[in-house]
């Protein structure tokens, strides 16, 4: 997963978690990235890939006239370099003539981008939810496009792959690509006649959105068959990706691609995580409505209840595929094992811990799941890995509190079998979290029979934790850049992510659990954000996409794949304060450090609203118990 050195304004996104180096590439496609979006529809009209798709994963038929056609992929596509990923700085990105704004950020054309003559918006907060729909929804196209027309473009330039489980999902995925086509652009519509910039409406017809979410339920039906085969489709790229290393080159490839600025099996979840959001935004345009009286609840509420029953029968099942996708993702990331997929291995926590060696405290990452405990230390290689140095089995283990030794704060001991591990977590909360999650674990496990456990097949394993200490001395830098090398031991490994939470786990000496993944799910937002240069008074307007504990920030939300991304474990959010000399309203504050980032939003639910769900997106925030959509919570730290 991501990314080569890149120099210059380019510089590296992960920088802020320790070393602030710039990188960068003489020729980096950013340059060609269009200022305005007439610019960038112009652009947009690239000749016909020189490899014509084998019939099998041919691209799809479209809908024309929607905001972004699929058929027109963005020019950037087929230069997009493999060791370029998404991997950039917030404050590298960019600063095009048009990019600064001074204007009202409660006015359309001051965000919208669309119009000179500046326009109030609606104040109503209905207005606001039904917008989050249509912005999020943007971004759940683009998603849908990732695996529809991106990926299946890649595999159609390959003849004879052999991957079953992608032909299953294409078939699954293009019928719910279409419906969204047409959703987006309906509610693309309904939007511009509420705050104005179209006419022709009469305000019970334009100022309203449950009728246009009950009309498209019908795709319902669609999402049922994919929830029935998801599972297969997940189980069987697993499958393949350990049989074929062709496809396994051309998998890791497309996911080494900007566009793919997730891993894959993230964007297989997507479908199934947007029922949920739906459902969300349309009880909380329920709740604000209060009664059958507002001329929209009635359609809200129904379509809100057809959502309901699917999503009851979906809920279990995408937890369930959650935690596969997860422990898939840590099985590329772990050297050393061989077995760590196993039916009933739930995943529970990852993060770093210092643990006591004959050198003293040691940094090393632990990985619990509900049946054992994995130690690691990070591999000599450039590759940001980890190599599984111990195991253990959770009916064998206890935890107990220590005193403080070698200068060391917030210990305790695991012991477990012939082992007695001393570990200091970074906080006194950091160790709350630890023993509270290994505590229930361990209770659990002694309540399960023998057969439900799956030993591992650790690979030379020494019994001296100081053969892997020379890795600590040099290898991967803080700033990010690292190269990947997938499942097992493959030859020319793509770059690698530097936002993943292993990853930032790592630099920034955290952890996530698996409640955190659900609260980030349950937690993303899109829209427009105004950044504050950091050496002027200026602000750039950026389309801002939070999703997987991460900022992604793009130019527009007509971009194929972001500029930056900034990863929030570990950064406060608040609100600035006079110090920090932000005349303007609506501004939050990201610090981890001394990296500090002001962003600024169109009105102050929406304000309320970021401050919300990045609050909220792990459950390392430290709730406010005051309303984070207020002026009071000035000053009020919430820890990401």
């Amino acid at each position: 997963m991501v990314v080569g050195l890149l120099t210059g304004w380019y510089g590296a996104i992960t920088s802020d978690i320790g070393v602030d180096k710039p990188l960068s590439s003489p020729s980096s496609p950013l340059q060609a990235t269009p200022s305005t979006p007439e610019q960038q529809q112009q652009q947009q009209q690239p000749p016909s890939p020189a490899t014509t798709p084998s019939p099998l994963y041919a691209t799809p038929h479209h809908h024309p006239g929607t905001p972004t056609t699929p058929t027109q992929l963005s020019p950037h596509k087929e230069n997009i370099p493999v060791s370029n990923h998404v991997n950039n700085r917030v404050d590298t990105i960019p600063n095009g003539h048009d990019s600064q704004s001074s204007g009202n950020v409660g006015t359309v054309g001051g965000m919208e981008g669309g119009e000179s003559k500046k326009r109030k918006y609606p104040s109503d907060r209905s207005y606001f939810i039904a917008k989050e729909i249509l912005t999020t929804e943007r971004t759940y196209k683009k998603d849908l496009e990732v695996v529809n027309v991106w990926l299946r473009e890649e595999v159609g330039k390959e003849e004879g792959l052999g991957c079953e489980p992608l032909t299953q999902l294409f078939q699954l995925v293009d019928p719910i690509y279409e419906c969204h086509t047409a959703l987006l652009k309906d509610l693309d519509a309904r939007l511009a006649q509420w705050d104005g910039r179209a006419s022709g409406a009469n305000k019970l017809e334009s100022q309203r959105v449950g009728d246009i979410m009950l009309q498209h339920m019908g795709m319902l039906k669609l999402y049922e068959q994919y929830l029935e085969g998801h599972k297969t489709i997940l189980d069987g790229l697993e499958a393949t990706l350990r049989k074929n290393r062709r496809f396994e080159q051309t998998y890791r490839d497309f996911e080494a691609q900007k566009v793919c600025y997730l891993p894959l099996t993230s964007f297989l979840l997507k479908p199934l995580h947007r029922l949920h959001h739906y459902h969300l935004l349309l009880d909380r345009l329920v709740r604000h409505y209060g009664s059958a009286s507002h001329h929209d609840y009635r359609e809200c509420m129904t379509a809100k209840a057809k959502l309901s029953q699917v999503i009851k029968v979906m809920t279990p099942t995408l937890l369930s595929s959650e935690n596969v996708v997860k422990v898939v993702e840590l099985q590329r990331d772990l050297i050393g094992i061989d077995n760590l997929v196993q039916p009933g291995r739930e995943f529970l926590r990852e993060g770093c811990l210092q643990k006591l060696s004959r050198k003293g405290y040691q940094q090393r990452m632990f990985f619990l799941f509900s049946d054992v405990l994995l130690y690691t230390n990070r591999t000599t290689t450039p590759v940001l890995q980890f190599k599984v140095h111990g195991q253990l089995p959770l009916r064998g283990v206890m935890v107990e509190e220590t005193e403080s030794r070698m200068g060391a704060t917030n210990c305790f001991t695991i012991y477990g079998g012939n082992r007695a591990l001393m570990v200091a977590a970074g906080s006194e909360e950091e160790k709350v979290k630890w023993l509270g999650d290994l505590t229930a674990a361990i209770t659990q496990a002694k309540s399960r029979p023998d057969d439900a456990f799956h030993y591992l097949s650790l690979k030379s394993i020494s019994s001296s934790d100081e053969v892997l200490d020379r890795s600590d001395l040099g290898g991967v830098d803080e700033a990010g850049g690292q190269v990947r090398t997938g499942l097992g031991e493959k030859a020319g490994p793509p770059q690698q992510r530097s936002n993943t939470t292993v990853h930032v786990c790592w630099h920034r000496a955290t952890s996530v659990s698996a409640h955190d993944y659900t609260l980030a799910v349950q937690n993303q937002l899109s829209g427009y954000l105004l950044r504050k240069f950091k050496n002027s008074m200026g602000w750039q307007k950026l389309w801002v996409v939070f999703t997987n504990f991460c900022l992604f920030f793009y130019k527009t939300f007509q971009d194929d794949f972001p500029l930056a991304s900034l990863p929030l474990l570990g950064y406060n959010i608040t609100t600035p304060g006079e110090d920090d000399q932000i005349q303007k309203e609506f501004v939050f504050k990201l610090q981890f450090k001394n990296h500090v980032y002001f962003f600024r939003a169109e009105s102050e639910f929406t304000f309320s609203r970021w401050m919300e769900v990045i609050s909220t997106a792990t459950q390392n925030s430290a709730r406010s118990s005051r309303s984070l959509g207020h002026r009071d919570t000035e000053n009020e730290s919430i820890r990401l």
